[in-house]
């Protein structure tokens, strides 16, 4: 493993089924071949290990967004370039995120409502626009995209490889890795 002299926390954001996921698993493994230290935190993986279902409501999305923030720095202090892939649909969130770890870097994996929807794999959104899902992002709960990311990734327009590459050119270009 290469010393990470800089750890730094790419942050991916943007709807459901935008590619954040995809993305970060992509880059994870990138800079994991480069021989990086790196942990892949995903909203998923958190919401499905948390011993109470903290729901889709504002202050369930607030705790879930401080314990991922959390989880996060703890990686970092370990040495470890983290990866985290959340949805993060409120300024302040992102806001808590830039305050609260060190080297944050916003990524919007920018990708139309309409794209998203048609991409769904688990279908939340045809659930949400039945009423059988609530507080869905993008739906009826807002999504504030970001003014200034410091990357923004057009995931419809770009194929995986390309939108990895831009992530690792922007980390390359910024002295973050060699």
């Amino acid at each position: 493993m290469k010393n990470n002299k800089k750890t730094f926390v790419l942050w991916l954001t943007g709807l459901s089924a935008s590619g954040k996921t995809t993305l970060a698993s992509a880059t994870a493994q990138e800079l994991k071949n480069l021989g990086y230290d790196v942990h892949h935190l995903d909203g998923d993986e958190v919401r499905a290990n948390l011993p109470v279902d903290l729901g889709f409501t504002k202050e369930g999305r607030d705790k879930n967004i401080e314990m991922a923030i959390d989880l996060a720095k703890k990686y970092q202090n370990q040495g470890k370039i983290v990866i985290a892939s959340f949805i993060t649909p409120y300024k302040e969130h992102r806001k808590w995120g830039r305050e609260r770890l060190n080297n944050y870097i916003e990524v919007f994996a920018d990708c139309p409502l309409h794209v998203c929807e048609k991409r769904d794999p688990k279908k939340l959104y045809q659930k949400a626009r039945k009423g059988e899902v609530k507080n869905f992002t993008g739906i009826d709960d807002p999504y504030e995209e970001p003014e200034k990311a410091d990357i923004n990734v057009k995931t419809h327009q770009y194929t995986l490889d390309e939108s990895r590459e831009i992530i690792i050119e922007y980390l390359k270009e910024n002295s973050l890795i060699l």
